[in-house]
């Protein structure tokens, strides 16, 4: 089995950033090099301990930020907390590896942007308060470390388990999840689950909705599993995060996606082949029309389109403002894809790019990219069909020589 090292956030009783850090040093993260990774941010004050508990019968890794009094001291003293630009900066000067620098960036950048929404300001004017404390940095740039030392390179999450009722928080009493929390998740399946409290903070919200590519069930064999621990115990119930380490399968793959409808019989028609190419623009994987005949005998459109998770609000209010219909329909489905690839050939018609479609390396379909297609035609004068089969035969023999 081939395929990139990934990890898999199991967020059964939620997460966070301690959460995070304790279940990466689960899957293997020397402690040692964790810390002297850390120590390049040239961050002072805190001592990160390391500890292991019992949650319910499971073995896992608490990770606590233990922060100097003198640093306690001076946050209360500057309650405003860091801003975006001091954080980032703090980041961009040390001598962490780039790709540790650019994912940690982008992840308080991307909480920056949730809480600027809330307040009203832009991500530049937040102040973080808790967030920007140090043990939140610590806990995103130590994951981004662990990530970094395990060669991660995709990241998958489960639905998460938000929790329910209310949180104290720097400007008063909010529901769970916070506005921040909830900002941050737009998009991500959750569900709230039976037990009260706040299982998603921000900082673990950050962190999947800007690293994690999918959300849902996935085609993914185990190789490793590394348990973090929560700070709050609970009966019968193990308040931990399960990080599971292996890879994706090549080939096939299975996903989720949402089928957004609409039945539309009052709509200019010339409307559609606009709204088609903007539903693309916006995060669309596949639009379609189907004729259909409504009340009264009126013939009418109904439009379908793909979308996943991340994208959904943007296509519904796409459909909803450059459309007359006044509601739609929405649900779930499961997919199961083949691996796509791009390959050139050079005809005398010009260079056409290939897609293939492919499983555990085999071609199972292949076919000449139309626009590619289309443009050589008319620059050589030639009907479309010509240059598919020109483009046919150079593949073919492109494949000889492999």
């Amino acid at each position: 089995m081939s395929g990139e090292n990934t990890i898999y956030f199991d967020c059964f009783s939620g997460i966070s950033g301690d959460m995070t850090l304790g279940a990466l040093i689960g899957l293997g993260v020397d402690v040692q090099i964790l810390r002297a990774e850390l120590a390049k941010l040239g961050l002072s004050g805190y001592e990160l301990e390391v500890s292991y508990v019992d949650r319910c019968g499971i073995r896992a890794v608490r990770c606590e930020v233990k922060v100097d009094a003198d640093e306690q001291a001076d946050h209360h003293e500057h309650h405003h907390g860091r801003r975006l630009d001091e954080i980032c900066k703090l980041i961009s000067d040390s001598t962490l590896p780039q790709r540790v620098k650019e994912r940690a960036t982008a992840i308080f950048s991307k909480l920056a942007v949730a809480e600027g929404k809330v307040h009203g300001v832009s991500p530049q004017e937040v102040h973080f308060h808790e967030v920007g404390a140090v043990d939140a940095i610590v806990d995103i740039v130590g994951a981004c470390i662990g990530f970094e030392l395990l060669g991660i390179s995709n990241f998958i999450c489960s639905p998460l388990r938000v929790g329910f009722g209310q949180i104290r928080c720097a400007h008063g009493v909010y529901p769970i999840p916070a506005p921040g929390t909830a900002e941050l998740l737009n998009g991500i399946p959750i569900y709230a689950g039976n037990l009260e409290g706040e299982f998603v903070t921000p900082t673990g919200a950050s962190i999947v909705s800007t690293l994690c590519s999918e959300f849902g069930e996935v085609d993914f064999v185990p190789q490793r599993i590394g348990y973090g621990a929560g700070s709050r115990t609970y009966d019968g119930f193990p308040n931990v995060l399960r990080l599971i380490l292996g890879r994706k399968r090549t080939g096939c793959t299975n996903s989720t996606v949402i089928v957004i409808e609409a039945n539309i019989d009052d709509c200019n028609p010339q409307v559609f082949g606009y709204l088609m190419e903007q539903l693309f623009e916006v995060g669309a994987l596949d639009v379609y029309y189907t004729p259909i005949q409504m009340k009264k005998s009126r013939p009418a459109v109904l439009l379908t389109a793909l979308v996943e998770a991340s994208n959904f609000d943007r296509v519904a209010n796409c459909i909803l403002s450059e459309t007359t219909t006044i509601g739609l329909r929405y649900y779930e489905a499961k997919r199961r894809v083949l691996e796509r690839h791009v390959e050139t050939v050079e005809t005398k018609y010009g260079a056409i790019n290939f897609k293939l479609a492919t499983e555990g390396g085999r071609i199972l379909n292949s076919m000449p990219e139309y626009r590619d297609c289309l443009v050589a035609a008319k620059r050589h004068g030639v009907t479309l069909t010509e240059v598919q089969k020109e483009a046919l035969v150079a593949f073919e023999e492109s494949r000889k020589k492999k």
